[in-house]
Parts: C-alpha cells; structure tokens; sequence
C-alpha cells in the first residue's frame, strides 16, 4: 500500500476506489466482449472485424492491468471475483448472442460510448487532485476514444459494402 499516494489524493479515496472498481470491472467485460466477439463473428468484412476486435480487447486487458495497478497503489485490493463485476459495472456486458458483424459492431460502439463517459466523468472528477489517476484516465480515455473512431469506420465501410451489394 502507498501510504503517501493516499495522502496526496485530493479527494475522498473510497470514493475514488470506487470508481475505479467500476472501471475495474467494465474493462474486464470490454476484453470478454471483444475477445468473444472476435471468435464468434461472421458476415462481410468479418477478417477485419476480428482484427480490430482482437487490437482492442488487448487494449482493453492493459486498461484493467492500470485500474488494478492504481487501486493497489491507493491500497485496496482489485476485485477478485469474477461475478462482482456484474454488480459493480457501469457499462455492464452485451453478450455477442447475435453474431452478424453489423449487431456486433454496434454492441461494442455502444460499450465504447459507454466507457468514454464514464472515464470522462472520472477525469473530470480527479481533475487537480490527483495527477497520477488524471494521467492513467488521460491515457485509457484517449484509446477508448479511438476505439470508437475504429468500429464506426469499419461500420461505416459495412453500410457501403452493404447498400452496393458487394458482399
């Protein structure tokens, strides 16, 4: 536990552990949504698809890796199981029932939209009082961002390959 990195927070810590308990757990459904995603996705475009679902789900599990690193740092434990995340979650989890690249890509820009609120709301929260979750929320906000700008491209690339009937 850092002792000094509580003291230096401006903030209440339990507060913020608890949003970065939440955050916790929404990364961890982020990588599962993703992952599976990628496995179990079909329809046009799906190797690129796949390909962008895999780069993101990596992303995603080192999202989780910072969150747990700084909520040991402020001197709590990350959530050890698996079926608290569901409590916890903001964004929850949109299993990828419905295969079709167009539902699954929706499902995960949904997720990201979801994510870029929530680490906005956090950033703003920490804003001045404690630089060093300022930062780590800076970095994954910044990639979630892209990750929307990412899946809306390839949606936008569907609805064209789509509306001209190039399967």
């Amino acid at each position: 536990m850092g002792t000094k990195a509580r003291e230096i927070v401006g903030l209440d810590v339990e507060e913020l552990l608890t949003l970065l308990q939440k955050a916790f757990a929404d990364e961890w459904f982020a990588y599962y949504q993703y992952w599976l995603g990628a496995k179990v996705v079909k329809g046009p475009m799906k190797d690129a698809v796949i390909a962008e679902l895999l780069q993101h789900a990596t992303e995603e599990l080192t999202h989780a890796d910072l969150v747990a690193n700084r909520i040991i740092q402020l001197g709590a434990k990350p959530l050890t199981e698996p079926k608290l995340w569901y409590e916890w979650s903001g964004c929850g989890y949109l299993p990828p029932n419905d295969e079709y690249v167009k539902v699954v890509l929706e499902q995960n820009i949904e997720g990201e939209r979801c994510a870029i609120s929530t680490y906005d709301a956090l950033l703003k929260k920490v804003a001045g009082k404690d630089i060093v979750t300022y930062n780590m929320v800076m970095t994954i906000l910044e990639q979630e961002v892209q990750h929307e700008e990412d899946l809306q491209a390839l949606q936008e690339d569907l609805q064209l390959l789509v509306s001209r009937g190039l399967k």
